[in-house]
């Protein structure tokens, strides 16, 4: 996703509207947690301001799917993203092996980084935790918080504080 900012910098053009579907490769998910993330929609704008600093306004938005953290069933999580800041605090923030060019600007490992930052730390899915509150075998089961009995020799130490 990269946009050739020369008509920008000499004044040809006043933005560069963005309008972009992409789907990430699974190469691109390794490592993240993330099941697939298809058909992220990308819309904003390239613009440059009165100090001559090209700016971002970017809205990203998406379904991403992740493993349920009980039964593992992949769960969708809709997320939006919206990017606004110069060109020079968005690259300042990622890694040093980006390639920066004066007149190209890249913006995938910017929207990249973004959708990052929106991954849930844990989702469920619909009726696992019913599951979870059924699960028992030989000489085990689950116990929920409603079912835990205090230990009695503990609780006088809650009395002591």
């Amino acid at each position: 996703m990269e946009f050739n900012l020369l008509r920008l910098k000499n004044n040809l053009e006043k933005y560069i509207n963005i309008d972009l579907t992409h789907s990430f490769t699974e190469d691109e998910l390794e490592g993240t947690g993330l099941l697939s993330l298809n058909n992220v929609m990308i819309k904003g704008e390239i613009t440059k301001n009165a100090m001559d600093d090209i700016m971002l306004h970017l809205v990203v938005e998406g379904v991403m799917d992740l493993p349920c953290a009980i039964t593992l069933v992949p769960v969708s999580h809709a997320f939006k993203v919206e990017i606004d800041g110069s060109r020079d605090e968005l690259m300042d923030e990622q890694a040093e092996n980006v390639k920066k060019d004066e007149n190209i600007l890249d913006i995938l490992p910017i929207i990249w980084e973004n959708i990052l930052m929106e991954i849930p730390m844990r989702v469920v899915s619909p009726g696992a935790e019913e599951k979870l509150t059924n699960l028992q075998g030989e000489g085990w089961k689950v116990i929920t918080e409603e079912e835990k009995d205090i230990n009695p020799e503990l609780a006088k130490l809650k009395d002591l504080l």
